[in-house]
């Protein structure tokens, strides 16, 4: 059980990421606790959320969680319901609304002392288009997109583009997505295995696993190596955009194409 416990302070203390923003969010459930009177507010945004944690924290809780045949590489989801950015803004609203020049100054600075430069992270980058995604994105979506509204296509891209298509086109699928990149979860996938889990691509194993599930399109990394000419295995380059070489395959098209007509005749 001790071990249970000590795992689950572990989740909680990664969960937090130990920095300053759980400082700020224990502060503001202090001031309400000394100072909320209204007291459904205090069962949600005091009492709640203790008895939440400590529910997380016990060994009991967490032994359910898995005996009822949920993940527990998931568990620390639980910590989702407490509403910790509610009850920062709740607090700090109080103290500004109560002690406007004090708590100015005092919620500024540590709202600030907090934050970080948002552009310094790297999965955050400056907004390109409306679509707040990679031009390159853009532009090979539009390239790829079906003719019909309700067509679809398939397309392998790199492992750095894979969140993006379906954010921007929904009728453009991918014989995998992020479960494939991922760490927590060991998974398979023969067209992943080709594309990204060689020092090379070899063009052959690639184009065979694509086959295998139907996938018209093939865009290959820049920053890749391969193994392989892609025009012997019948590949059509119809675009390189930044560096991104966009391929077509005739022969998986060619059977697509065969059944969307056959479906459109039914």
């Amino acid at each position: 059980m001790f071990g249970i416990f000590m795992e689950s302070l572990v989740i909680f203390k990664l969960y937090t990421g130990l920095k300053f923003l759980i400082l700020l969010f224990a502060v503001s459930w202090a001031y309400l606790l000394l100072t909320e009177k209204d007291k459904r507010i205090r069962l949600m945004f005091v009492y709640a959320p203790v008895l939440i944690l400590l529910l997380f924290l016990c060994p009991i809780s967490r032994k359910a969680f898995v005996a009822v045949g949920l993940d527990g590489e998931t568990y620390y989801r639980i910590l989702w319901t407490i509403p910790m950015g509610v009850i920062t803004v709740y607090a700090m609203c109080r103290l500004f609304g109560k002690h406007k020049r004090i708590g100015l100054v005092v919620t500024a600075g540590m709202i600030m002392a907090c934050g970080s430069y948002v552009y310094s992270s790297p999965y955050i980058s400056k907004a390109e288009n409306l679509y707040h995604i990679p031009d390159e994105v853009v532009a090979i979506c539009d390239m790829i997109k079906p003719a019909h509204e309700d067509a679809h296509v398939m397309v392998v891209v790199p492992e750095e583009l894979v969140y993006y298509v379906r954010q921007y086109n929904a009728n453009i699928k991918m014989p995998y997505g992020r479960e494939m990149i991922a760490s927590q979860w060991d998974y398979y996938d023969k067209v992943h295995a080709a594309m990204e889990e060689t020092e090379e691509i070899v063009i052959g194993d690639l184009v065979e696993a694509t086959r295998e599930v139907y996938c018209q399109y093939i865009v290959l990394s820049p920053t890749r190596l391969v193994e392989g000419d892609p025009a012997d295995y019948g590949l059509q380059m119809i675009g390189n955009i930044d560096g991104y070489r966009l391929y077509k395959d005739p022969v998986t098209a060619a059977v697509v194409e065969e059944w969307d007509q056959y479906y459109e005749e039914e």
